[in-house]
């Protein structure tokens, strides 16, 4: 049995006394045992991490850049087999492997810009004699806790900016699938950042507890369930700590009258079904306005899920694979039943989806569901599968109000021609991330990622120059230089009032 071990400097490998399974889900087997991790070990990370950081603080910021260059380069050169790994842990197919993991390679290309973005500021003659200038430094140990259904992007979204502006890292990955974190971390080691700059430790609760709590961790990112990101955010501050915690969705696509059906039908297919709906910005929502909308755009989505093939993660023609584990699968068909249990219409079931020779496989089919409430739990809850669910709406202003209204606020889009509709959409609705006519409205990564309401807690969001600000403090420099010969007995006086 494979065994997936923590990546602290100076760790020893041997097994601990805890241990998680790792399945494989296309077949329902246990894979690999990860260690679960102790106080100890993260106390050995930190250790390490407090030494190395002040050098790498001190090296240059287009040193540090290279460093992201190499690491970059590698992740691609190597691209096959963590797809592949990643593939065989999460259960997403391996072309949405690779996606993950080039989404997570962009934020690392904008890190390689670092020595542009941690210019300060300069303001010369700010009173006599006196010049004004600030600088952006690193905070010192930065860690991430990070969900398993991105176990390649989200890491490098948080470590890249991080390290680059010269913090060292730890990095608790998920215990469902950690293989593909840890490969990361080797790789950036042989791309040159020193030991100890990014480190990986395992674990659960305990681990994530003994994170929030360690005096020496600076800031935490975190991204997971609205609950827990709740529960991280309130315990890391209570801690002194800077914390960034990223939560749940339940993302809406709200379907003009003039709107592309066809377009719209093809976008859905793959913002509410791919990668098995494991996303928060998966779209899981449709909202049509007007009954002739909603009933065009149900007569085209039932040929469309039925044209859906779910298959095993390496199957090239599989538009999604197998969930994560036997327990999610189980959480995600009783969202289905409940869906049922309080009136709306199931009008593709996908539960009981088997493969062939894959018959203990985590698979779910695709499931749809019409005439949606708003009262509805299955409406109001993430269900974080591939379940798609049509809440009619009547008009405009009733469309609006439905994503605006949600405990949830992460992601929304609008489908429509009409310029004027899709202007007051994106000024008016209370969500953070806007797509028109675009499905998943992920921004690129020199912009920046994060929802509203329960979907984050913290004020900072990840990546872009919010990613830079939140790994970095900032100093300010008021700086005199006398003539000399003076007299020496004129006041000092403040800039301000100068």
């Amino acid at each position: 049995m494979r065994n997936i071990d923590h990546v602290i400097v100076g760790h020893d490998g041997g097994a601990g006394a805890r241990t998680g399974d790792v399945f494989n889900p296309n077949t329902g087997q246990v894979q690999a045992r990860v260690q679960l991790g102790t106080q100890a070990d993260l106390d050995k990370a930190v250790a390490a991490a407090l030494a190395a950081q002040p050098g790498w603080a001190a090296t240059n910021p287009q040193r540090r850049a290279r460093v992201m260059f190499a690491f970059k380069a590698l992740v691609e050169k190597n691209m096959d087999e963590l797809a592949h790994l990643l593939s065989s842990e999460h259960g997403k197919v391996v072309a949405d492997a690779k996606g993950d993991i080039q989404r997570g390679l962009e934020v690392i290309e904008f890190a390689c810009g670092i020595p542009h973005v941690l210019k300060g500021e300069y303001t010369q003659g700010a009173g006599p004699g006196i010049d004004v200038y600030s600088m952006r430094q690193p905070l010192g140990i930065g860690a991430g806790i990070t969900p398993f259904n991105f176990p390649a992007m989200i890491p490098m979204w948080m470590f890249g900016v991080a390290i680059a502006c010269g913090n060292a890292f730890i990095l608790k990955p998920s215990e469902r699938d950690p293989s593909v974190p840890v490969r990361l971390a080797e790789l950036m080691r042989e791309a040159g950042a020193p030991e100890g700059i990014l480190q990986v430790v395992h674990g659960d609760k305990e681990m994530v507890d003994a994170i929030l709590d360690h005096p020496a961790i600076a800031a935490v990112s975190f991204v997971g369930s609205s609950d827990i990101a709740h529960y991280v955010y309130r315990r890391g501050v209570e801690a002194g700590k800077r914390v960034q915690a990223m939560g749940g969705a339940k993302n809406h696509g709200i379907v003009m009258p003039d709107a592309d059906l066809d377009q719209v039908v093809a976008d859905l297919s793959g913002a509410a079904f791919g990668s098995a709906g494991e996303r928060c910005m998966a779209l899981p929502v449709v909202v049509p306005v007007g009954d002739k909308t909603a009933d065009a755009l149900r007569e085209k989505l039932i040929p469309a899920i039925a044209a859906l093939r779910v298959g095993v993660s390496t199957d090239a023609e599989a538009h999604y694979g197998p969930v994560v584990n036997a327990a999610h699968k189980q959480r995600v068909e009783n969202w289905i039943q409940t869906g049922v249990d309080e009136g709306a219409e199931l009008v593709v079931d996908g539960r009981g989806f088997q493969l062939q020779g894959h018959e203990q496989g985590f698979f779910i089919g695709p499931s749809l569901f019409d005439r949606v409430t708003p009262d509805m739990q299955a409406y109001k809850e993430e269900i974080f599968g591939p379940v798609l669910q049509i809440v009619r709406a009547p008009d405009f202003e009733t469309a609006l109000r439905l994503p605006s209204d949600h405990q949830y606020g992460n992601g929304v889009a609008i489908f429509t021609r009409n310029g004027h509709a899709a202007r007051e959409f994106a000024a008016r609705v209370n969500v953070g991330m806007v797509g028109i006519n675009v499905p998943i409205p992920v921004p690129v990564a020199y912009h920046t990622f994060g929802g509203w309401k329960r979907s984050a807690f913290g004020d900072t969001n990840q990546h872009g120059m919010e990613g830079v600000k939140f790994w970095t403090k900032v100093k300010t420099i008021t700086q005199r230089w006398p003539d000399g010969g003076g007299t020496g007995d004129s006041a000092f006086i403040i800039p301000t009032m100068g």
